[in-house]
């Protein structure tokens, strides 16, 4: 039973966190929308309207990058039976392949990249597992 818990929180981990994502994504548009001209509808048009952005517009994105592994990682640590810290560092490992895939199909100034890849995923899967109290 102890490998079904541990199995079912890395998914349910890897769900939660997509959906976090997603959602703040989703809202962060609402809230804060691209600037005009910006069309993010295609790889091919955001490389050739990626210029439009201004780096507050970089916001929405990297929060959804840092929330997804935060509480997808959370949520795994509550439902594991064991080995707590072993299901954080594969989770983080998924969200920071995930997001180096992501860094590398969408187009984005190197800084972003660097900021996204070095503080979003590996310090909020570190910080998901400590605010979890699970060792």
């Amino acid at each position: 039973m102890t490998i079904v818990r541990n199995v079912l929180a890395v998914i349910i981990g890897l769900i939660l966190g997509n959906i976090v994502n997603m959602a703040i994504i989703a809202a962060g548009h609402a809230i804060m929308p691209p600037p005009a001209g910006f069309d993010g509808t295609s790889m091919e048009g955001v490389a050739s309207t990626i210029h439009l952005l201004q780096p507050i517009d970089f916001i929405v994105p990297f929060l959804a990058h840092a929330a997804g592994p935060l509480v997808g990682v959370l949520a795994a640590m509550f439902i594991a039976a064991s080995g707590h810290k072993v299901i954080a560092v594969v989770l983080g490992c998924i969200f920071l392949a995930g997001g180096i895939a992501a860094n590398i199909l969408i187009p984005a100034p190197m800084w972003y990249r660097a900021v996204d890849l070095l503080l979003a995923y590996v310090p909020m899967t570190y910080l998901g597992w400590k605010l979890s109290g699970k060792s």
